[in-house]
């Protein structure tokens, strides 16, 4: 239970971010917005170690597949595509959107065992929840004309 609050609430403050960035770019440059969120982001990891456990920064240089580093660079990828995002379809469109991406990539990546997590079997009730999501997109983008 707690994992599914865990998860609502970080779908919630996804889209809250996406919100204030795309208002900071409108009166900024979207790379000014974007650098200014990933540093606030790092100030506040920085921290947050400060006042946890503080294990050793060093352990990143044995860290294995190294692909396993990039996540701050898809981070500030994120951060782009979702401001674009945000600032040409709206935040409900653009949530939408980038939630039924995140589904079926994710469902991809246990489908076909990706980097390195565990594999999991086809399943069709997984497939129709995704064509389900594709059609609430359809139906939420449809407008009579």
């Amino acid at each position: 239970m707690f994992g599914i609050i865990i998860a609502l609430i970080s779908g919630a403050l996804m889209s809250i971010q996406g919100v204030f960035n795309s208002g900071v770019t409108k009166q900024t440059s979207l790379w000014v917005a974007t650098g200014f969120v990933q540093l606030t982001a790092f100030l506040v990891c920085v921290a947050a170690w400060f006042f946890t456990g503080r294990q050793s920064v060093s352990a990143l240089v044995q860290v294995r597949p190294w692909y396993l580093l990039l996540g701050g660079v898809i981070g500030a990828f994120i951060t782009i595509t979702v401001i674009k995002s945000m600032n040409m379809l709206g935040p409900a469109q653009s949530a939408m959107l980038i939630v039924t991406s995140q589904v079926l990539i994710a469902y991809l990546i246990e489908l076909f065992g990706l980097f390195g997590v565990e594999k999991a079997e086809f399943n069709w009730r997984r497939l129709a929840g995704m064509l389900l999501a594709v059609a609430g997109i359809i139906l939420f983008k449809w407008e009579k004309r």
